[in-house]
């Protein structure tokens, strides 16, 4: 297929997604097409839980390799290797991103991710071993309840990657979403549960696939791109009905929130092949999905953080890598929909389908 007709399937692709907004719903997630990141070819999806407190990590593991590029938007965040991710440093594949619970201590899991993948004889090779890349980013959930020293651990990234699969990727209060909260800009009393969302866009006949997996601990409040409305969020007094975190500010409502006390961090991937540089632009763009399914976001209270892999598994086509972001963008703005409205109420923090009803 030439270049110049497969842009245009991208760019008629998207036009019609944004055309399809226009109509009125009431399920949240009717808009959202089927799939999730592990669309991709080369990609693996791998949950661990805890169960002694809510909270747990999630890989995603790429063996074969793929390019990888980070943006960091948050002012609070927790991360682990992502320098090397600049594209002008030399370093040009990884074999898994870790997402993990436990605030800093969660950075832990990925030394687990970096021990399985050494296991199987994937990762940098430097003499006669491997050195696994496997970055890494954090959320906080320690205030969610129970013990505070009970956090994913470097066996909990272990366990993950031995539940990883090509499968359908299980999503709500699972991984690193188990411990997940948003719409907390007023305090607890009026917070409620999210947890973790895939989403995947195949382009046309193209072979194309662009997805996204994403763990949503958000201050502020879950929007419907769709309809602009709150799916989830700050709660109301009335059952059902939401404060609107954006409205309150405006009319100069107190603001109840502490600084690191959230995040929203996830992945993009794609099976088209990339340069480094051209990844690091798609990380970069897939930020606009958390502007349009979160508000506020990027605040010194989040530590939001996107990473964007390229597995290059799709052969012979080429894409350009803007029309690329965009999609990324559309596809991380599902996930965190489907991952307000995947999560199941937990310990007096009421989830969207609870809410709802």
């Amino acid at each position: 297929m030439e270049r110049r007709g497969l842009l245009g399937m991208m760019f008629a692709a998207a036009g019609a997604g944004q055309a399809a907004r226009g109509a009125e719903s009431n399920d949240p997630n009717e808009w959202l097409p089927p799939g999730s990141i592990t669309d991709v070819q080369g990609i693996k999806v791998g949950h661990h839980t805890l169960k002694t407190r809510p909270t747990g990590c999630t890989v995603i593991l790429c063996e074969a390799g793929a390019v990888a590029g980070v943006d960091v938007r948050g002012s609070a965040p927790g991360t682990r290797e992502t320098d090397l991710l600049n594209p002008i440093n030399s370093v040009q594949e990884v074999q898994a991103i870790m997402l993990s619970g436990g605030s800093a201590y969660g950075l832990d899991t990925a030394s687990g991710a970096m021990r399985y993948l050494e296991g199987i004889g994937k990762g940098y090779k430097v003499g006669a071993g491997v050195v696994p890349i496997v970055p890494a980013a954090i959320l906080m959930d320690l205030g969610f309840g129970g013990d505070f020293k009970i956090r994913p651990t470097a066996e909990a990234g272990y366990q993950a990657c031995l539940a990883a699969s090509n499968g359908p990727v299980q999503q709500g209060n699972v991984g690193a979403g188990a411990g997940a909260t948003i719409g907390k800009m007023f305090g607890r009393g009026t917070s409620m549960k999210a947890g973790i969302g895939s989403a995947s866009i195949k382009v046309g006949d193209t072979g194309i696939v662009v997805a996204a997996i994403v763990a949503v601990n958000a201050v502020g409040d879950i929007v419907n791109p769709k309809t602009g409305k709150i799916v989830a969020g700050s709660r109301a007094a009335a059952k059902g009905v939401f404060r609107d975190s954006m409205a309150e500010i405006m009319k100069g409502s107190r603001v109840i929130v502490q600084n690191g006390a959230n995040t929203t961090i996830g992945v993009v991937a794609t099976n088209v092949a990339m340069e480094k540089v051209q990844v690091a632009k798609v990380a970069s763009m897939a930020h606009d999905g958390f502007a349009r399914a979160i508000n506020p976001v990027h605040t010194p209270s989040d530590g939001d953080t996107i990473f964007a892999l390229a597995t290059g598994t799709l052969k012979g086509v080429k894409a350009n890598h803007g029309m690329i972001g965009a999609l990324a963008a559309e596809a991380m703005a599902q996930a965190i929909v489907r991952a307000a409205t995947a999560a199941e109420t937990v310990d007096g923090w009421p989830a969207a389908r609870d809410w709802r009803a």
